[in-house]
């Protein structure tokens, strides 16, 4: 059974950081690369970050310099630092394989960046 259970979300204000965390269970963290997305108001979601199971990376032109992606294997959990956080970075945040697994999306963590 899969299960990725996202956590770490909150209210902050502008230029603020937050470390998202995503927990996973059963065999997707070893076999998949792993990302977060993010869902913002009005619009699709889409992948903010990912991350492979050699710990490439990549990044959205929107986030990058200002999140990183990582992973604990023995944990079995992927971080998602954000800093100098934008209004626009507000949005429901979700952990997924690369590419996505349809049924494994969870409830994600809300996001607010607001003053």
């Amino acid at each position: 059974q899969v299960q990725l259970v996202e956590s770490g979300g909150g209210l902050v204000q502008p230029g603020g950081s937050l470390r998202l965390s995503c927990a996973a269970s059963g065999s997707i963290f070893s076999i998949a690369a792993m990302g977060w997305y993010r869902r913002a108001p009005g619009k699709q979601r889409e992948l903010v970050a990912g991350i492979t199971r050699s710990g490439s990376t990549n990044y959205a032109d929107s986030v990058k310099g200002r999140f990183t992606i990582s992973r604990d294997n023995a944990e079995n959990t992927v971080y998602l630092q954000m800093n100098s956080l934008k209004p626009e970075d507000t949005a429901v945040y979700y952990c997924n394989r690369v590419p996505p697994a349809g049924g494994y999306w969870g409830q994600g963590t809300q996001v607010t960046v607001s003053s």
